[in-house]
Order: structure tokens, then sequence, then C-alpha cells
């Protein structure tokens, strides 16, 4: 695991001084990788790679990159990993390559030798970007794995292409221009990230996941990537293929699991796992035990507030896994501490709060090992998200409703605000307990009103999915991005519909979210995760496997539970789902609300042209009086602006 940076140019001034601008680059990926650092350019040619190492495996310096292959023709920059490259190299060391060292980056370059690039890459199982030169072609061609576990940016102006695996790599080249692209910013609203491949920034995009860009003319503007692989394409195959025997089914996937799991074990510096009282991780660690030659050390990060503590359950069954466990309860200010520093660490607006306690998990771990198993891909792979079942059952209820009434139903549940619906909910439920009321009603009910306000009921889930319900109401802009979430739902009709918000979120909030956070957490502090449930194997097995060995009978995620019922008795983690977050509301009126106060300051909003100040400062006077559902929305504006302040862009 490791950062890199690069240069494609034409201009002269910027050939003369690559090797330097390189160094700047890379200088800004330290924490990415602390083990080591290289360099490499070819002038004459316009191009250069700058990379910082974290060593896993290969310690010696047979594994420092830049690397050029055996017969001089590539020069890569490699971040990530290659699970499979023990069983690649014996097949080229058959085939007549010799090594020089044990690194998985010199079985990449000899398998583009042996097989080219395009052929190379469906045989690799692993998470990479990749930045391959070839200097008989002289193309450039950047490449990211299958899910987009390893980011990769790249920037483009006159005569310069820039990349990196962070945006601040790029930031700090004085040729960049931190312009903001005021058209992702109604996606940030809706989803709390900025969705792919626009980025924060005009001129920069992310290679999207199981994409290759290939780049010969730095002079012209990118070409279009190329897809070769594609979550879509999996899932359309799987519908055609699905297995009946679900005896059988259970096996292979049991056998795909401890694959993947063993694969993912191999490392020459300490390796551990991130542990929550969840299935999805319980399920790794068990898998872990039965192929490990010993204890596994895990990790689990908790908080004195019961509602979202772990810590206990997490401990349970790490004693009755046997593993070597290491726990710590956080208090909010511990927590909150943080949050100044996240958009340094997250280096684009990135509002899910569960960043706060992913990066004390990474913190705690890194102090012992270097590597991290942890179990994410369970939820979006076999059918773990509520929304998945809640949103079929709304949208058939919607489309169940004669057109002529669907909008004077939309117009009814908007004429309340939230907080008024709250008040109704409040009186019409006094005799039940509050423990036991639904959550977020009037948010909930102004979801469902913007659902049968849709013009197609498919498009309108995206209000289900939503912080903010009307992205317009918050931000003065005058267009948005194309948005991928209604054009995944409204094709692949051989899905069904929780299967299509499934595959939605695998090409989505998968990559955007949930891998971008667990990214920049680990890598902040030079900590490796691996993600074994997201092996592709596993994911191309589980679009074969059908819905209801994922969904039965009000059980989400069954095929896994029934794997973890063989190694872990149920009671230890047969429970309702508790969220990996923090209490967004409460930490903004407690340990929060300075900094939260100083960034709704008139002359902070000011800064942020395209903020509607009024609207902004409406949401924060419902949080102080304790009125705003569960604050995210909110949590969302403060993300930015704390940004905003951080790297000081343009619009």
């Amino acid at each position: 695991m490791c950062g890199l940076a690069g240069i494609l140019t034409t201009r002269p001034d910027r050939r003369a001084g690559l090797g330097e601008s390189l160094l700047r680059m890379s200088a800004t990926l330290e924490h990415r990788g602390p083990d080591d650092a290289g360099e490499w350019h070819d002038a004459g040619a316009g191009v250069g790679f700058g990379f910082r190492r974290l060593s896993i495996l290969d310690l010696t310096p047979a594994g420092h990159q830049p690397m050029r292959s055996g017969n001089g023709r590539y020069v890569i920059a490699f971040n990530g990993e290659i699970y499979n490259h023990r069983t690649l190299r014996g097949e080229l060391a058959a085939a007549g390559h010799a090594f020089r060292g044990h690194s998985d980056t010199e079985v990449i370059l000899a398998a583009v030798e042996q097989w080219g690039l395009r052929d190379a890459l469906p045989r690799f199982a692993g998470m990479f970007a990749i930045a391959l030169w070839d200097t008989q072609t002289r193309a450039l061609t950047l490449v990211r794995d299958r899910l987009g576990k390893k980011p990769l940016f790249v920037y483009r102006a006159p005569g310069l292409v820039l990349f990196a695996s962070e945006l601040k790599a790029l930031a700090v080249d004085p040729d960049f221009a931190r312009r903001v692209d005021l058209t992702q910013l109604a996606g940030y609203a809706r989803y709390l990230y900025v969705p792919a491949p626009g980025s924060i920034y005009r001129d920069v995009i992310k290679l999207a996941p199981g994409h290759l860009l290939t780049l010969t003319d730095a002079e012209a503007g990118l070409p279009p990537s190329e897809p070769w692989w594609e979550a879509e394409r999996v899932a359309d195959a799987g519908a055609a293929t699905r297995i009946t025997d679900e005896g059988a089914a259970m096996e292979r996937l049991s056998d795909l699991l401890l694959l993947a799991t063993r694969e993912r074990l191999e490392s020459d510096v300490p390796l551990g796992a991130l542990l929550s009282g969840g299935v999805d991780s319980a399920l790794t660690v068990a898998l872990m035990q039965q192929v490990a030659t010993e204890p596994v050390r895990t990790f689990t990060i908790g908080f004195t507030d019961d509602a979202i503590d772990e810590t206990a359950d997490a401990a349970r069954i790490a004693a009755h896994l046997g593993t070597r466990h290491t726990s710590l309860r956080l208090d909010g200010n511990e927590a909150t501490a943080l949050v100044p520093e996240l958009p340094r660490i997250l280096d684009e607006p990135l509002a899910d709060p569960s960043a706060i306690p992913t990066v004390l998990l990474c913190r705690l771990a890194r102090r012992d090992v270097t590597v991290a198993i942890c179990g994410d891909g369970g939820d979006e792979l076999f059918a773990g998200y509520t929304r998945y079942e809640q949103g079929r059952r709304l949208i058939s209820r919607v489309e169940a409703t004669p057109p002529a009434l669907r909008g004077p139903i939309s117009r009814a549940m908007l004429a309340l605000s939230a907080e008024r619906w709250d008040a109704i909910a409040a009186v019409l439920l006094a005799v039940v307990p509050r423990s036991q009321r639904p959550p977020l009603i009037g948010e909930r009910l102004q979801k469902v009103g913007m659902l049968f306000g849709a013009e197609r009921p498919l498009e309108g889930y995206r209000s289900l999915r939503s912080a903010w319900l009307d992205p317009r109401a918050l931000l003065d802009i005058a267009e948005e991005a194309p948005d991928r979430v209604p054009e995944v739902l409204e094709r692949h009709a051989q899905l069904s519909l929780p299967e299509r918000m499934m595959l939605a979120d695998q090409v989505t909030y998968l990559p955007d979210d949930l891998l971008a956070k667990i990214d920049r957490a680990g890598m902040s502090v030079g900590l490796e995760v691996r993600a074994p449930l997201l092996d592709h194997r596993v994911l191309e097995f589980a679009w074969r496997m059908p819905h209801r060995m994922k969904l039965r009978d009000g059980v989400t995620k069954w095929a896994l539970r029934e794997v973890l019922a063989r190694y872990v008795p149920r009671p230890l983690w047969e429970r309702p789902k508790r969220w990996f977050t923090m209490p967004v509301r409460g930490w903004l009126m407690g340990p929060l609300r300075p900094w939260a106060e100083e960034l709704m300051s008139p002359a902070s909003l000011r800064e942020l042209p395209f903020l509607r100040a009024e609207t902004v400062r409406a949401e924060w006077d419902r949080v102080r009086r304790g009125r705003a559902g569960n604050g995210h929305a909110m949590w969302a504006v403060l993300q930015l602006i704390a940004w905003w302040r951080e790297w000081r862009p343009s619009v």
C-alpha cells in the first residue's frame, strides 16, 4: 500500500523541472508510504512518477518503486496489493521470467510483458491503482481496480496532465487550478460524497473503478476511459446464470470466502483485524482464525454513548474466537478533537459521520499492526441495508397509485415541514414509549412525499437516500452533474428492484463513500486495510445467488449469517444492526458546538458564494432547538465549509 504521483507534459518548462515537481507531489503522500521514497522521470518524453512506499511485501530494496520491467520496456508505479501474486509468479517463472525479489510489483510487470496489460488485468485478484509507462509506444496508461478500492485522480491543463493517489498531491503543484466544480455540489448535498467520475475540482476526474485511461499526448483533452471490468455486466451475467442448488451455493460461497481471506493474510509485517460486534467483521475474523497460524490480533473502538457502542459485543466474539483483542472506549471530547483534521485527511468533502470512528479505529490498530482486515462489503453484496426492501415497498405503492393522485398526495405530505410532522407524531404517539417510536418521522414523511412527486418513481428513489431533499434550496447553482443512481435503477430489467438498488450502491456509494473513507482513514496513519468480502470472485458469485439467499423472511445477509453460524454461536451476534457512526446532533450541541457556531457565522458563510445563507441558518437554528432529525444535512454543510477553509479554492 502506497501513494503515487505523476506527470505527463509537453511544456519545456515542466520537463526541465520534472524531478523537483515529482518530489514535491510525492512528499504530500508520506503518510501513505512512510518507509521509502522513489522518483523516476524521462525529461525527453515529458513523463515521470513519484512514489511513497509502505513496505508490506518484500521489505528489501528489491521492492523499491518506481520499478522497471526485466526487459526494460515498462516503468510502473503501483499502489495496492495483488493477492494471488504467488500463483501468477509460478506461471510466469514457468514461462521463463526471472525475479529479483518477491514483491507483487515485479509480478505485475512480468505479467504485462507476458500477456500485455489488457490480458493481464483480469488475472489480478487485488486492489490497485497503476501508472504504467511504455517506453516503446510512449504511452502512459492509468488503471484502477474493479471496485475502486484504491483511488486515482487525474488533472488536466494545457500541455499538462497530473495524476495522484490523493488530491493534495495535485493541489501542491503550482499549475493546479483550485476551481470548484459547482455541478457536483448537488450530488454531495444528497449523498454526502462527491459522485465519480467528477471531483470537487472542475478540472479533476476520478478514474472510474474497473477502468483504464491511456494517454499519449498531454496537449489533447483527456480521452474517455475504457472499462476492463464492469459491475453492471457482472450483475447481468449473474442474473442469467442463477444457481438453484442452495446447498451447493453455500459450500461454494464458504470456499470463496476462505480463499479470499487466506490470500489477504500474506504479509511481511504485523497483521490484524478491525472487529465490531456485527455480522461482517465477525465473519471475517472467524475465517481468519480458520486459516491463520496464530491467534489474530483484533481491534475495536467504542464510545461511552451506549446507543452506538459495540465494544462489549465485539469482546464476546473475540473471546469465543480466541483472538488477541484490544478495545478502546472514547467520549465525545476525544472523538470530536479529530473533526478539524478531517478536511486535510479526506481531501474533498465527505460528510459520512462514520469517518470519525473509522479514523480513530485505524489509529488504534496502527499502534500494533501495519495491515488490517475489515468486513466492508457485506451490506452491498448481500442486501444488508433495510432500505432495499423498504424502497421496494414504497416504490411499489407509488406505482400502484393512480398518476392523477400522486401529485396531490405529494403536495399534502410536503405542505408541512419535517418539524411540524414530528410535532403531530408526538401527539398521536404520546401513549407509545419514546424508545419504541419510529425515528425521524417528519424527515421520512417528506422523503416519501418527494417520492410521490417524482416524474418517475425509480428516479424518486434518490429522495430516500438524500440528506438534503432539495439541493437547490441549499445551493445557488445553474446545473447539476448527471446522477448515476436513477440510471442504474432504470436499467437491468432482469434484476429485481432490490437487486438494482444493491447494484446502484456497488457502483456509487461503495467506491465514492465507503471505500474512499477507509482508504483515507487507513492511509492517514500508514495502515493497509484489506476487505475479503469485496474480493471480485465473491462479488461475481454473489450475483449468481438468488436474492432469497440474501434476504429471507426479513433477515438480511442470510447466506453470510449461515456461514458465520458455523464458527460463532448465534446469540453472540444476532441483534439489531448498529451503525458504525457518531451521534451527530448530540455532538453538535455538545463538544462541537463552538466549532460549528464559528463556521455558521455570517462572515464564514459569505466565503462560499453558492450557499444560500438563509437556508443554512434556518437549518442550524433547527439543530440548536433540537428539532433537526439526525443532523446529517447540517453535517454536510459544516464539512463543506470546513473543507473550503482548509483548501481555499475558487469558484
